[in-house]
């Protein structure tokens, strides 16, 4: 039992990375787009979310579950987009009531829909995408 929670504890600790490291590009992406570029929050968060996705399925394919892939490297990632629209959906509602309802600052709201989607993210890789 103490083996397979320290299995588990350190491949949520190596998702807590590669979660780290994609949300570093999708804050950065969100912040270029909605703050430099004038896109719109919504469309901004949609954007960033996209090249962000791609950068989790890489830094976590290189860092977490390497060697756990039973799939084709096209279905891998179209399982981790198709995954993530999920999250991709949670992220836009979250924004939309925080900003729009509760008037919160489009970058705090995108830091809080974050944190609420991570779970998510990472649940779906482990229990569905990368089962064994």
């Amino acid at each position: 039992m103490k083996q397979l929670l320290n299995k588990y504890m350190a491949g949520l600790f190596g998702y807590l990375i590669v979660g780290g490291l994609a949300t570093i590009v999708e804050w950065v992406g969100f912040w270029l787009f909605a703050e430099k570029m004038g896109i719109a929050y919504l469309l901004a968060t949609a954007f960033a979310f996209a090249i962000s996705t791609f950068a989790n399925w890489l830094f976590g394919r290189l860092l977490v579950f390497r060697g756990k892939q039973n799939q084709s490297l096209l279905r891998e990632i179209l399982s981790v987009y198709l995954a993530s629209v999920v999250g991709l959906l949670l992220n836009l509602l979250i924004m939309f009531v925080l900003v729009q309802l509760l008037a919160v600052g489009k970058m705090p709201a995108k830091i809080i829909a974050t944190i609420l989607v991570f779970a998510y993210n990472y649940l779906i890789r482990k229990l569905v995408i990368y089962k064994k």
